[in-house]
This record gives C-alpha cells, sequence and structure tokens, in this order.
C-alpha cells in the first residue's frame, strides 16, 4: 500500500472512542484509513467521469450502472472519513490528500469497453488496498474498521464483477 502526504492530525483524545484500541495503533489505522479514502475519492470522481462520458449501444445500463456506483461511492467516503474521525484524528485536507485526489484523468473519447476496464481495475486497486488495511486493523483489534472494510470489499468486488459484465468484449 503506497503511503499517503496526509499526516493526519489528532483530534482531543476526550473526544474520541478508539476503546480497547492501543493509540499508536488507531494512529496507524487511521494513517492508512486516509489511503482507503484518498483512493475511494478518486474512484467515485473516475466512476463520474465515465458516467458522463461514455458512449456505448448499451449507454443507459452503463449509465444506471456507475450512477449506482458513484452514489455508494460517496456514502462510502462518509464511512471511513468518519471512522478516522472516531478513532481520534482529523480527516486529512491539505493539498495532495483527498482534496485533489490523484490519478483522476481519463480520456473522454475512450471507448465504453476501455472505461469500464479501467474502473474495474481501479475497483479492484481500491479493494487490495482496503484489505491490507483490513487485516492491519484486525490485528490490532479495531473489529469496527477491519468489519467497514469488509463491508467495503464485498461491494468493491461486486463492482468489478458487474462492470466487466457490462464489457462488450474480453
Amino acid at each position: 500500500m503506497a503511503k499517503s502526504a496526509s499526516n493526519i492530525a489528532p483530534i482531543d483524545a476526550a473526544k474520541t472512542a478508539g476503546a480497547g484500541i492501543e493509540p499508536a495503533a488507531r494512529a496507524a489505522i487511521a494513517e492508512q484509513l486516509s489511503v482507503v479514502l484518498e483512493d475511494t475519492y478518486s474512484l467515485l470522481i473516475r466512476t463520474q467521469i465515465v458516467h458522463w462520458n461514455v458512449r456505448s449501444r448499451a449507454f443507459l445500463s452503463i449509465h444506471e450502472l456507475t450512477e449506482q456506483q458513484y452514489t455508494a461511492l460517496f456514502a462510502a467516503v462518509d464511512v471511513i472519513a468518519e471512522r478516522i474521525l472516531a478513532l481520534g484524528f482529523h480527516v486529512p485536507s491539505k493539498q495532495g490528500s483527498v482534496l485533489s485526489p490523484k490519478g483522476i484523468s481519463l480520456d473522454p473519447k475512450a471507448d465504453a469497453d476501455e472505461m469500464l476496464e479501467i474502473l474495474a481495475a481501479e475497483n479492484e486497486a481500491c479493494a487490495r488496498t482496503a484489505r491490507e488495511v483490513a487485516e492491519a486493523a484486525d490485528e490490532a483489534d479495531d473489529l469496527v474498521t477491519a468489519d467497514m472494510l469488509t463491508a467495503r470489499l464485498a461491494e468493491l468486488e461486486k463492482a468489478v464483477w458487474m462492470l466487466r459484465a457490462h464489457k462488450t468484449q474480453g
């Protein structure tokens, strides 16, 4: 998992949960979650770009699919950010973090299959990161974060399947 340049800042400890999770583990998990948040936010934007620009005989079904996916990603971003807060850290907000996600450009003239494959690959990349962070959270006895990310994995894997099922070639 690539490191984010987020440098998350702690919140007053009296205002946070984190019961039973060591402070150092909470900090490490919050930092890793900031990467998941950044990746998810970038995927949300990329999904909207495909939603707006896709052209295909299957336009309507792809348009509806990507709308469902970016709506779910928007909700996921909120849940992930709130978990960072619950662990006792501010959500990263400086340039180079979730406010300016990396890699969001996409050729609006790409064909539908290419766009779908790019989204499928990005969902897979998000799933890999989420899995790593879920395992780290589980090792730190942060069952809430592990459970949240396990649910995200199910959604990401379903998105990959749905995107590839909409492709007309290979």
